[in-house]
């Protein structure tokens, strides 16, 4: 039997799953994030945490009597927008930045400057952004390539740099459609040097190199493929990959996506399109979601809150729950001010607001596509953290007025498994 190992670097550490082609799950790990500060994230520590999460899976697969070399196929997601410069060694010569880093203004006005009108490459809290950052960060011009998280732990992989794939290259500026780096980028700064080349999802990028497939235990025939962002890996997860097949994502933040024949994008408001396989998965990222309610809260006060909350009935709140300034979808502002107030002395009456708050901004997310020419969907699986929670799910059937569902497989890590099976 051949499987498929699917590695997800999620915000708050690495997952991997064990999949036949018939996406049965056979083994899993889960492995927490090294803390670290976040103006000062060192890279070499995902690597490290890719190849613990890597061996414990290996060990369930052992225990279950399975040998690991019969895994022939591997593909990575990682954090949207997530980037780094690294050099001929693939050794990171700057720290990384994060998806939600925000605040490059000066980059966001060279990139306004050049760039087409409605681009997903345009603001401050751009991946374009953050590169540019990166660059000027890379003093004695030590990089050789710009990675994103993905294909950092791919690169790792195949000791080779320099390979993307489409989704995680589309806000750097990727012309997805025409299959190039489009020339007013370099017009910004960016570097033609040190951008990947760029390939479709399930793409085979070569084979495993033979000293790490040793380390971890792994044939050194594996396949490496091209992966995806960890929003589009949640997609993959649990539906079946067709047209209309809609999810939301309820992690640390809330992602929501939909299944299109078209390409359906708006920059205004941080709408965009991902092409995989012969579809186009439309969607966008809001920064709400629960590291808000991490912010006020705990997971077991959020269970027992839960209990004292009637999810047919208005809590009459208003809310725009934002861990900081700034949102990216449904509403593209920088400078969007969170709206946390006025607090009820009621604890379970304000988790209330923010479950129905967010279930708005769903809402208006999903109508957002509707009215660009995508169909609202009739059936919502939801992914992440989030899709546990019977009260909230409750709250958003009444808000959005569709059938929601928790989605079977609900680990982006089994999504990315499924890939080289797909698409491969």
């Amino acid at each position: 039997m051949t499987f498929s190992l699917g590695i997800d670097i999620g915000t708050s550490g690495v997952k991997t799953a064990t999949l036949n082609a018939e996406s049965e799950i056979f083994s899993t790990s889960n492995i927490k994030h090294i803390k670290q500060n976040s103006d000062k994230i060192n890279p070499s520590y995902w690597w490290e945490t890719v190849k613990h999460a890597i061996k414990l899976n290996l060990i369930d697969l052992n225990k279950k009597g399975i040998n690991p070399f019969e895994i022939k196929k591997l593909a990575v997601d990682g954090t949207s927008g997530t980037i780094l410069l690294a050099n001929e060694r693939l050794q990171p010569v700057t720290r990384a930045l994060m998806y939600d880093t925000t605040g490059f203004t000066k980059e966001a006005k060279i990139i306004e400057t050049y760039s087409p009108e409605q681009h997903i490459a345009k603001g401050q809290n751009s991946t374009l952004a953050r590169a540019l950052k990166l660059i000027a960060e890379d003093k004695k011009r030590e990089a050789k390539f710009l990675m994103h998280q993905a294909d950092f732990i791919v690169a790792n992989f195949l000791k080779k740099g320099g390979f993307s794939d489409h989704n995680n290259s589309l806000k750097l500026g990727y012309n997805v459609e025409k299959n190039y780096w489009p020339e007013w980028i370099f017009k910004t700064g960016m570097k033609k040097n040190l951008l990947p080349k760029v390939f479709p999802v399930g793409t085979k990028l070569g084979k495993i190199n033979e000293t790490v497939a040793s380390e971890l235990g792994l044939d050194k025939n594996t396949i490496i493929y091209a992966g995806t962002t960890d929003s589009n890996a949640g997609f993959l997860s649990c539906t079946n990959f067709e047209k209309g097949s809609a999810v939301s994502s309820l992690g640390s933040t809330l992602a929501i996506k939909v299944l299109s024949e078209n390409q359906i994008e708006n920059a205004k408001i941080g709408l965009y399109s991902h092409k995989i396989g012969q579809y186009w998965l439309a969607g966008g990222a809001s920064n709400t979601g629960g590291n808000v309610l991490k912010k006020f809260f705990n997971e077991n006060q959020i269970v027992n809150l839960s209990k004292h909350i009637d999810p047919n009935s208005a809590s009459g709140l208003e809310y725009y729950p934002l861990l900081r300034i700034g949102e990216r979808f449904p509403i593209n502002d920088p400078k969007l001010k969170p709206c946390l107030t006025p607090r009820p002395q009621s604890d379970s009456l304000f988790l209330h607001g923010l479950f129905e708050s967010m279930a708005k901004i769903e809402k208006k997310s999903y109508e957002s596509i509707y009215k660009l020419g995508g169909s609202f969907p009739k059936h919502i699986l939801t992914v992440g953290g989030g899709a546990n929670n019977k009260v909230w799910e409750q709250i958003r059937i009444n808000v959005l007025k569709t059938k929601i569902s928790s989605g079977k497989n609900i680990e982006a890590a089994v999504g990315t498994a499924k890939i080289p099976f797909l698409f491969g």
